[in-house]
């Protein structure tokens, strides 16, 4: 008992942090505006000093937004973000959009939302990809535009190679909802789905396939003893009863060696082989870190992850104006989420503000065992929120009533109202021709 009642003190103390945190960086940010107000600010033009932003998720958007905000008003620096997708794609929503129908247009936010408020010329988007880095510019890969740098940050994050229901593997939302509904079509007509993984992803697209379509065959295949691995027994408990509940076949501590798509059957490693209509794959996930293979190669783990000091500098003594955070970062967090990516951003934005003005970057990122806080749907209509700090654990169960999950807050803590978005009534004609109208 007083094991949980430590941690309820913690997560206080922790929720007081946050909001002391993001209350100073509103008025820093309140007090730089008030100062292009009197004073007036240098135009995109005179600011041609770049800091780079590789990638614009939850942590290269977060650090594109401190930094542009913070920046001085005759500051010659400026924020460049490069980004190949055309929306901030919430992957936390993509297990369930893969299942249900008639949201999937929900998963795509538009950028620009929270750079409202920064001065003008502070920052410049640009929608390509990265082709090269060398130590002093990087080199786009549609435009073939070479941008020089005096900081650089790599916010690649993590990807999977099979893309949904991890992640989406399309840079343009047309594309990325189409892709969506060729999940939701595939799930719809199988008699038997195969998912591999039990992570999170793989949870919760095996319980919402099983709540919405109770006749049909899900088996989900794990290769360890337990689903939900990386977290406390509790949670593993409580995602495999949710499993259970739902009538999910589970196969663990086995792995799929051979999945032939034309005759649609899976090998496991014990010999068993079966047949499936839809095969979803929710493994695979690797840190995108190839981006600096050629800047620093030394700086990549054996995981894959770029190696880090405490001030979320690249461990390479040679390039101290090069950062990365987020799943991309070695930090050694247990489990990576969009809390710790953020706060990984907020240090990564702080340290080059100070390095900007010529101070010596003295912020350091610390693993917090509350970022770990994770939410897990076990159908379409519950959910179990769990927090553990390796000593003890907490669980919370509660009931869902919003298929779309927590999508419309995304979107306001995107900056956007939910769900509006020029882009779709500039592409209405092609929904239209597709067939796939999606609700207001």
């Amino acid at each position: 008992m007083l094991e949980k009642a430590g941690l309820y003190t913690k997560v206080v103390g922790y929720t007081l942090y946050v909001i002391w945190a993001e209350l100073r960086l509103a008025l820093g940010a309140a007090i730089i505006r008030r100062q292009a107000s009197w004073f007036g600010s240098l135009g995109a033009e005179k600011r041609t000093r770049n800091i780079v932003i590789v990638g614009a998720s939850f942590a290269g958007y977060r650090v594109a937004q401190i930094v542009a905000k913070a920046l001085p008003p005759r500051s010659p620096y400026r924020v460049v973000v490069i980004e190949p997708n055309s929306h901030f794609q919430f992957t936390w929503v993509l297990p369930r959009f893969c299942v249900v129908q008639g949201h999937e247009h929900k998963a795509f936010i538009p950028y620009g939302g929270n750079m409202k408020g920064a001065i003008e010329g502070s920052y410049r988007w640009v929608k390509d990809k990265v082709a090269n880095i060398d130590r002093t510019a990087v080199k786009l890969q549609d435009s073939g535009e070479v941008i020089p740098y005096e900081f650089l940050v790599i916010a690649t994050g993590a990807g999977v190679k099979d893309g949904l229901p991890s992640r989406v593997n399309a840079t343009d939302k047309l594309e990325g909802m189409k892709l969506l509904q060729g999940m939701q079509k595939g799930v719809e007509s199988a008699n038997t789905v195969v998912v591999v993984g039990g992570g999170a992803a793989g949870v919760e697209v095996a319980t919402d396939a099983k709540a919405l379509y109770p006749e049909k065959h899900i088996i989900l295949v794990h290769s360890r003893p337990a689903v939900m691995h990386r977290f406390g027994r509790g949670l593993q408990k409580a995602a495999r009863e949710g499993l259970e509940r739902l009538g999910v076949e589970l196969i663990l501590e086995d792995r799929v060696v051979d999945e032939d798509a034309s005759s649609k059957v899976v090998t496991l490693k014990s010999g068993r082989k079966i047949s499936y209509d839809f095969y979803m794959n929710c493994a695979g996930q690797r840190p995108l870190s190839d981006v600096i293979a050629n800047l620093s190669p030394n700086s990549i783990s054996s995981t894959g992850h770029i190696k880090v000091k405490p001030t979320l500098q690249i461990d390479d003594d040679s390039l101290p104006n090069v950062y990365t955070c987020g799943d991309v970062a070695d930090t050694k967090t247990p489990n990576p989420n969009s809390r710790s990516g953020t706060r990984q951003a907020t240090v990564v934005a702080e340290n080059i503000v100070l390095a900007a003005a010529g101070k010596k970057p003295r912020h350091i990122y610390k693993n917090q065992w509350v970022d770990g806080i994770i939410k897990l749907t076990l159908g379409l209509d519950r959910s179990v929120t769990h927090l553990g700090d390796g000593i003890s654990e907490l669980l919370f169960s509660s009931k869902e009533t919003d298929e779309a999950l927590m999508s419309a807050m995304c979107w306001s803590r995107m900056g956007e109202k939910p769900f509006e978005d020029k882009y779709m009534d500039d592409h209405s004609a092609e929904v239209e021709a597709d067939s796939s109208k999606v609700p207001v």
